[in-house]
């Protein structure tokens, strides 16, 4: 993968972490550049981002000592979302990924064309999220 893709992945990547870009602003960016979708792996703390042609990057990520429950909370998954969506005052993206975490989230993918994250349990259930419609 091209060295200035990697720089991007990861400036993203920090931007979300550190809370200085928004979920919006992070799906611009990657899509304008040509990525096609991402990974969050909070097991591994990993986050790979992927290009149409089959090329990726692993990216460590912040990891936190948070247990993952063992099954999926899709309600308590959808209140952590909705509080990401509406960036509640408050809001982090390290606190959302213990909720997540706690909701029973081992990992999630974006996928920019599906216009969807996708969220996956250590149970294999799944919970899928549509991106909010431009208003």
């Amino acid at each position: 993968m091209d060295a200035q893709l990697i720089v991007l992945a990861r400036k993203c990547l920090e931007g979300s972490e550190n809370n200085s870009m928004t979920f919006p602003q992070i799906i611009a960016d990657l899509m304008t550049a040509g990525f096609e979708s991402y990974w969050i792996d909070f097991r591994k703390a990993t986050a790979t981002y992927y290009l149409p042609n089959g090329q990726s990057v692993d990216l460590p990520t912040h990891g936190s000592e948070s247990p993952i429950a063992p099954a999926l909370d899709a309600s308590a998954l959808e209140r952590a979302i909705g509080e990401a969506q509406r960036l509640v005052p408050g809001y982090t993206y390290k606190g959302f990924c213990v909720k997540a975490k706690a909701a029973g989230c081992a990992g999630y993918l974006v996928s920019f064309s599906g216009r969807r994250a996708v969220y996956f349990g250590r149970d294999g259930v799944v919970h899928t999220e549509l991106f909010p419609s431009a208003s």
